[in-house]
């Protein structure tokens, strides 16, 4: 996916992927993630990469999580911050802008130039929109990086599933086979719900919600 696509998908304010509030299905299954596997001392850290300005972002930090965030478009980033009232710090790393505030981090830019170091010790990594975002050649190499760069951390992924014949995404279709193919040989992958998507994808398409959680091996 070009990164002239999701750019402009910004700047026209086309972003029918984004969910006015929180979703329910990371409510639900939190736990996986905001257990405090870490020292006493230390908050959860949740990486979300591809957040845009996901109101998730605001559910985990209520809940006392550290939050990092990987995002292309600067617009969404602003009106992440815009959205919870607060002023971020605006940095310059080797890799573009970062905006901080109270617990969140954002990088600005491509989520292939972040490294281990840019991310930090994260205890979970949050994927509601990455995979599905992300058309099939990428993701094989989305998910070695994203592996590489958390260490294997826990993950909790929200996908899709439908007939990819009758909408060509994105969000792209993600069935259980797929996340198998690519997370299978590290993880301990476990399917903890399939669902109807009420009213379908973008009320276009008959679809199943899918939620796996991952443990490393």
């Amino acid at each position: 996916m070009e990164h002239s696509f999701w750019h402009s998908k910004w700047q026209k304010n086309e972003i029918g992927f984004h969910e006015p509030a929180g979703n329910t299905l990371l409510m639900k299954y939190a736990s996986s993630l905001l257990s405090h596997n870490y020292a006493s001392s230390s908050l959860t850290r949740v990486f979300v990469p591809l957040c845009g300005k996901t109101r998730d972002i605001s559910w985990l930090l209520s809940q006392g999580s550290e939050v990092v965030g990987a995002e292309l478009s600067e617009i969404a980033i602003i009106q992440l911050f815009e959205e919870l009232g607060v002023t971020p710090t605006v940095t310059t790393s080797t890799n573009g802008k970062v905006y901080t505030k109270d617990g969140l981090t954002v990088y600005v830019g491509d989520i292939f130039k972040l490294t281990s170091r840019d991310v930090g010790d994260v205890s979970g990594v949050y994927d509601r929109a990455a995979l599905v975002a992300l058309p099939s050649p990428l993701r094989e190499k989305y998910a070695a990086h994203l592996m590489a760069i958390t260490k294997c951390a826990p993950q909790l992924i929200i996908s899709f599933e439908y007939d990819q014949n009758e909408m060509a995404g994105p969000p792209f279709s993600v069935n259980e086979k797929t996340v198998d193919a690519l997370y299978s040989a590290a993880y301990n992958i476990k399917r903890l719900e399939r669902s109807t998507l009420e009213g379908g994808l973008k009320g276009k398409v008959d679809a199943d919600n899918l939620v796996f959680a991952l443990t490393a091996k």
